[in-house]
This record gives C-alpha cells, structure tokens and sequence, in this order.
C-alpha cells in the first residue's frame, strides 16, 4: 500500500533506549509487569503507537503466553504477538535488588502497568507510596479482575470470571440450552483497549497538574459497560434479557443463515429502511406493510416470519449470488469468517489489518496491525515479541548500572 494512511515498514529489532519510534507517543516510557493479558495488551498498545515498553518478567517464570497456545519449532506465536514492540528484561522484584531496581526504572518512566493481587507489590515495597516517591509524574495502571477494594479484591480471577459475572455469558448461547462463555479473552481484550485510555487520561491529567495518578481498573467492568443498557433496564423496568442465539431482542431480521453452498452468512437490518430492502429483495415487500414492521421490537418479535423468508432466500442461491444481490439492495450481509477468509479478504489486504514482520526467529510472520491509522503521526510494528530477557544487559547499562552491579545482582538471583 502507499499513500498517507499506510503504516510503516516493521523495522529491525531494536538498539538502545534512544532509538527513535514511529508514532505519537515517542518519548513515553512504559514499565511493563504484567501478564495474562489485559495489562500486557494495554502496554502493546501503547506501544504500537510509540511508547518504549519495557517487558519486566520474572527470572524464572516468564508470562505465561509465552507458552500459551500453539508453538513454531518452541517459539510461542501469541507471544511474538503480545510482545511486539516491548523490550524484555527479567527481574526478580520480590528481591531487594529487584525492588531497588525497579524503583530506578521507575524514577525514568512515565507509566507503570500492574496485574498482581491487590497488596502484592506493597508487600515488595513497590506500593504507590513508594513508586511516586521515586517519580511523582508516574501513572501507576493496576489491572485486576475486581480492583483494588471490595470483598473479592483478594480472589484470584481471569476474564472468563468477568465474562460470567458481567451477564454477558447469561445472555449468550440458545434459548434454552446453557450459558455460552467467548472461545477467546474476551473480556480481557475490553479491559486492555479501556487500560491503555485510562493511562492516557491519566496521562493529560498530568500534563495540567503535573503529578501522576493511580489507575484502578477491574477487568469486570469493562465488558458490563461495552454490554449496553442492561442494569438501566432492569432498574427501570425489572427487565432480564433472556438468550436469544443469534437473534437480537431489538431487530430483525438479524442472524446467520446457510446458502445453497454451504456458506453462512449474517445479515442485521437494525434501521427500518434496511429492513425493507431485505424484505423486498427476498420477494416478501408485504412484510413492510404489517403494523409490527414499523418497530425494531415490533419485527424482533415476529423474527419467526422474516427469518422465514430471508432464510428461505438465501437456502435457494449460492453465497457469492447472495452477497452481490444485497449489495446491490443496499441492504448489510456479510460472510461468516474463519481466520483463513480473514487472511485473503479484499478489505483487509487494503486496510492492511493484517500486516508482515520480519522476525530473527522465525522469518517474515503475519499479525494483526496497529488498531487504527493516524494520518500525520502513524504507530507501527516495530519487532515482534523478543525473547526472555533479551534486553536485560542493556535495560541496565542504560539506567547507568556497571557490570559489577549487574553481576552482584545475577548472584543475588535478581536477574
């Protein structure tokens, strides 16, 4: 691609701290502690946009996506994913000179991001009393699945919990049949898009007061947010959504249907005016004429009668006929995508959404690229994610450490 949109070539894996990056937030320094994967994803965010991320692992136990699903000749893919545009360095910050370490690196960052159990980086001494004091500008991101207080503040959780606890999985699956949980972190994927915009508020609260704040973000919020007006309805009207599969309580018709070869495509026809293209095209304009057609609620209740004939329709023609005539109707379809459409669609090659990186373990790899196109200050994919501790050496010759020290902290078992 070219033009002013495009996003950059990745470029080589990096050199020193004053490399320059691509994008916006160049200059923004960014410690991250976290693992699986919401407080990972903020910072890779952030990161693809510019900001130099610092991976901080543990000596011996690396975060965990490392390893997470599938594996090339040992090297975990969601890594190499997750770990994009982050230097890597082990520490140890349960170890006083972890900790002491930790707090120089923080004295130089402008954000840390945290996903231990509430209290556990004040047992470490690396509480927020004690961070701000070495950096009173720094954001200090604590992502947990309940936050910081609360009777289950203590409990270990994941976004599965949050998936559940949100009514997102209650509203999920077949009328009738169980709860359906996403085959995918979900709810980790919102918590990690609303973390990385309350680090950069916080952020622009800092340019106008000049000091730094905590971010206190549960993971089961979030999802409940992105779930829409639920709580207001049942606050105001007692009302409890029930399961609908693949129908909506709002329109119709919207759902998944089969054509004649097999495909499954989904067509959604929220506005009125959609709604009567769909009708029309599919040789039913009477449906338009009934009083019910005239509301969202009205044609969701009656989903039997349109999914009936538009299921009917497309069951008739091939998915390739079906697509084309609903463009010319003007009217939304799409075809049910697995991940091998998704690598060869026309959109996405034009978008560029899924991009190349050259990486020194495994050669050139496909990812997803960068969320969004900035026209005058573009992010980009710089690396991919780097090894273990890869940048450890020089993390802390950067930060001014000599190689007694750094040796002294090795033996310690610091590093």
């Amino acid at each position: 691609m070219t033009g002013p949109l495009t996003h950059p070539r990745p470029g080589p894996v990096p050199g020193p701290l004053t490399d320059p990056a691509p994008g916006p937030l160049a200059g923004l320094r960014v410690l991250d502690l976290a693992t699986l994967f919401a407080g990972p994803l903020a910072a890779t965010l952030l990161g693809d946009f510019g900001a130099e991320v610092i991976k901080v692992e543990h000596p011996g136990r690396p975060d965990p996506s490392r390893d997470h699903g599938p594996a090339k000749d040992g090297t975990g893919l969601w890594w190499k994913l997750l770990g994009r545009n982050k230097r890597t360095m082990t520490l140890d910050l349960s170890t006083p000179g972890g900790r002491d370490t930790l707090l120089r690196l923080a004295a130089s960052a402008d954000v840390v991001v945290e996903n231990f159990r509430p209290g556990t980086l004040e047992r470490w001494g690396l509480g927020w009393t004690e961070l701000s004091a070495a950096n009173p500008r720094l954001v200090l991101a604590r992502v947990t699945a309940f936050g910081q207080h609360g009777p289950y503040a203590h409990r270990p959780g994941f976004g599965t919990l949050a998936e559940a606890m949100s009514g997102f999985a209650a509203i999920t699956g077949e009328p009738g049949g169980p709860p359906t949980l996403p085959p995918f972190g979900l709810a980790d994927s919102i918590a990690a898009l609303t973390a990385a915009y309350a680090v950069m508020t916080a952020l622009a609260g800092r340019d106008r007061t000049g000091r730094g704040q905590v971010v206190d973000l549960a993971i089961i919020e979030p999802i409940l947010t992105a779930l829409g007006p639920h709580p207001l309805w049942y606050d105001q009207l007692g009302y409890v959504q029930r399961r609908t599969g693949n129908r909506s309580v709002n329109n119709a018709p919207r759902n998944t249907y089969r054509s004649a070869d097999g495909r499954w495509l989904a067509v959604s026809a929220s506005a009125r005016s959609v709604a009567e293209r769909v009708v029309r095209l599919v040789g039913r304009p009477e449906l338009a004429d009934e009083p019910w057609f005239a509301t969202g609620a009205g044609r969701a209740e009656h989903a039997d009668v349109l999914d009936g004939a538009v299921g009917g329709w497309i069951a008739l023609r091939k998915a390739d006929e079906v697509v084309a005539a609903f463009e010319t109707a003007e009217a939304a379809v799409a075809l049910v995508y697995d991940v091998r459409d998704v690598m060869t669609d026309p959109q996405f090659a034009a978008l560029d959404t899924i991009t190349e990186v050259e990486d020194p373990e495994l050669g050139p790899i496909r990812m997803q690229n960068v969320l969004f196109r900035l026209s005058g200050t573009p992010g980009g994919i710089r690396w991919a994610g780097r090894p273990h501790g890869a940048d450890t050496e020089d993390v802390l010759t950067e930060l001014g450490l000599t190689r007694d020290e750094i040796a002294a902290l090795r033996t310690e078992g610091a590093l």
